[in-house]
């Protein structure tokens, strides 16, 4: 298993694909908190927050780094379908089963490192930005719990874009779906019948990074949501992967 993992490690960092999607992801985080920042300032002076709220509302906008995170963790396995390498992997790996375990956590890592960046960014980018709008920083302890939230889903999603990359098979299938999914179905969903669309992937991600929304799930609610989906599509995966043709 070493030798599979070590060999799907030198493959997450071969090619475009990690750096595009890190600067993908630094640039959403960047352009969210300007605007987070931007709000700040026009609503501490008209009154409608202060100092502490603002410091929060620039941390959880860094939560877009997820995007990045499971577009990389489905390409990361789809790519291989399109370019035709998922036979050659499968036989070096010596199974199935273990080629999608490898992928998965390789993955994961490859997740827990954009969300390290992006943990560490958020309070750089916080700093920055309102000291270049004359703000005061204060930190508190919803700064702390956002900036843990965001840090696990950007983690999470990770696993979560790879397995749906071993579902779809397609790489512009898994990008385009990943997009349609996380932008518009999950929050539209959510707007229409709130009491279903609470439990979609995305909206519980956003219940576990602290949004505002009304009628979210608590923090611990969201995070069985979401092994829930980890574990419907970690099966799903695995039943398609070894009952289906791997081309």
């Amino acid at each position: 298993m070493r030798e599979v993992l070590n060999a799907e490690w030198l493959k997450a960092w071969s090619g475009r694909t990690w750096w595009i999607m890190a600067a993908l992801g630094v640039f959403m985080g960047l352009l969210g908190s300007s605007g987070a920042a931007a709000v700040a300032d026009q609503q501490i002076d008209s009154g409608a927050t202060d100092a502490a709220a603002a410091t929060a509302e620039l941390i959880r906008s860094w939560f877009s780094v997820l995007l990045a995170s499971v577009l990389f963790g489905a390409v990361f396995v789809s790519r291989e379908y399109s370019t035709g390498a998922i036979n050659r992997s499968v036989l070096l790996s010596g199974s199935r089963t273990r080629l999608l375990a490898a992928k998965t956590i390789v993955g994961t890592a490859v997740g827990l490192i954009l969300a390290l960046l992006a943990a560490a960014l958020a309070p750089l980018s916080l700093w920055g930005f309102f000291t270049l709008f004359g703000m005061d920083v204060q930190w508190s302890g919803e700064a702390t719990l956002t900036l843990l939230g965001v840090f696990t889903v950007v983690a999470l999603a990770a696993p979560w874009g790879v397995l749906l990359g071993w579902i779809i098979r397609n790489q512009a299938a898994s990008v385009t779906l990943v997009l349609v999914v996380t932008l518009f179905v999950d929050e539209t969903l959510f707007r229409v019948l709130p009491a279903v669309g609470k439990f979609t992937m995305g909206i519980a991600m956003g219940a576990v990074y602290r949004d505002a929304k009304p009628e979210m799930l608590s923090i611990p609610l969201a995070l069985l949501v979401i092994a829930g989906w980890l574990v419907v599509a970690g099966y799903s995966a695995r039943r398609l992967l070894v009952s289906r043709d791997i081309t």
